[in-house]
């Protein structure tokens, strides 16, 4: 198998199941050209970013075969498309580009799967969840309250992942992804060793201000 660069995630409408620009077929096709025995190979296009999170792709020809169950096979101007069968609805619609600039690009009119938590089975009360709360409270939320936002504690799951939600402006804010991404999990990581990961499980599709930044 033979990856390609990554390429970024963009959005777009379209009415096509997976459509691939003329420009964009053309670097696949040359791409796909220079490996040994191309006539065998497909392009495997997948969606490997977990639920809740930004859509990550990845790229890879690889030989064709028969397609498995848990796959569909294809076939776009004589480029064979290799499709995971879990994939196919979030990819539905989406658009598959090529500038000189950032490379391949994906415009994906579909929203990420949403990330399920138990919230009963979190981890509250503890040691860890003291010191997690103690920098929201002392780093975190102050930064916020100039867009009108906080954050709140929700748990942990035992493991390095601390799970919060965000209220206010940020809740809704085009920016709150990246704001929690870029800076609140990057203070709670800093500030307590034992933390990991930080996941917001705030629904952004609801909330007063969503635009407020």
């Amino acid at each position: 198998m033979s990856p390609l660069s990554p390429f970024a995630a963009a959005t777009d409408s379209t009415n096509q199941i997976i459509e691939i620009t003329e420009l964009a077929h053309g670097k696949l096709v040359a791409l796909r050209d220079e490996e040994p025995d191309s006539a065998d190979l497909g392009l495997r296009l997948e969606i490997i970013s977990g639920p809740g999170e930004p859509f990550r792709y990845d790229l890879a020809f690889e030989t064709v075969t028969k397609a498995a169950i848990n796959e569909e096979v294809r076939t776009i101007n004589g480029l064979k498309i290799i499709l995971p069968i879990k994939d196919i609805e979030l990819l539905s619609g989406a658009t598959l580009d090529f500038a000189d600039s950032s490379g391949f690009v994906m415009r994906n009119p579909n929203k990420p799967a949403p990330l399920e938590v138990n919230i009963e089975g979190l981890v509250k009360g503890d040691e860890l969840s003291a010191a997690v709360e103690a920098v929201i409270a002392v780093d975190v939320n102050p930064m916020l309250a100039a867009h009108g936002g906080y954050v709140t504690y929700v748990g942990h799951n035992g493991e390095g992942v601390v799970f919060t939600s965000m209220g206010g402006g940020c809740q809704g804010c085009s920016m709150s992804k990246m704001t929690m991404m870029g800076g609140v999990e990057a203070k709670i990581v800093e500030m307590v060793p034992d933390v990991e990961k930080v996941v917001d499980v705030t629904d952004h599709a609801s909330g007063t201000n969503p635009y407020l930044t």
